[in-house]
């Protein structure tokens, strides 16, 4: 195993009044939970979340340049919902949905993705500091050409993901599922496997193994 990578919590007050989405003019909602409702983002031209706990909540739309800041998501679906260009910091996604979500471009720094899918997602040429994988399904997830700094991926499915052109240098998979990665040779440099990967990884790149 790697070395243990701390993620800082999202800081959200004790209790938090529950209340009903509305669309505000400056699209900044702050200290509040969102309960059992679907938010769409009405032509806002910027939309900003600060202290909010969403539980149930579904997303529809088009959420791009958005800026998440110290928010909970808990049993969400976020599928299929854009975050292209998004600001993400001390956010936690926990048993939530986030099939087909495109966060490409964006940039993550001390994210939870807790026990929730990921299946053809899309992270593609985003920035990913202190961002934690826990037990998720992330299948034919793409991470095209993304900078990791402190990543880890514990005890997911990763099958058929893509790394090509992202360093994976000290991210410790020996804990996930896979069978089929796209990567590229450059990429794995560093990467931390178990040792049954690694005859998998030497049988991707046409090695006859002799046991």
């Amino acid at each position: 195993m790697g070395k243990e990578i701390k993620i800082k919590q999202p800081k959200l007050p004790v209790e938090l009044p529950i209340v009903l989405f509305q669309v505000n003019e400056d699209g900044y909602y702050d200290n509040c939970t969102f309960k059992d409702c679907v938010i769409t983002r009405d032509d806002l031209e910027r939309i900003r979340f600060d202290q909010v706990q969403f539980d149930r909540v579904t997303f529809e739309g088009d959420f791009s340049n958005m800026e998440l800041t110290d928010c909970i998501f808990n049993q969400c679906n976020l599928s299929n919902v854009d975050f292209s260009k998004t600001i993400i910091h001390r956010v936690e996604f926990n048993h939530s949905k986030l099939i087909g979500a495109g966060l490409s471009e964006s940039t993550l720094g001390n994210v939870l993705f807790d026990n929730s899918q990921l299946n053809f997602s899309s992270f593609g040429y985003s920035e990913l500091k202190q961002v934690r994988f826990k037990e998720c399904m992330m299948k034919t997830s793409d991470f095209y050409e993304c900078t990791f700094q402190k990543v880890d991926i514990q005890l997911s499915d990763i099958d058929e993901a893509n790394f090509t052109n992202t360093k994976l240098s000290g991210v410790d998979l020996s804990t996930c599922k896979f069978e089929r990665l796209q990567v590229s040779l450059e990429s794995m440099q560093g990467c931390i496997v178990s040792t049954e990967q690694a005859l998998g990884f030497a049988r991707l790149l046409g090695l006859e193994i002799k046991e």
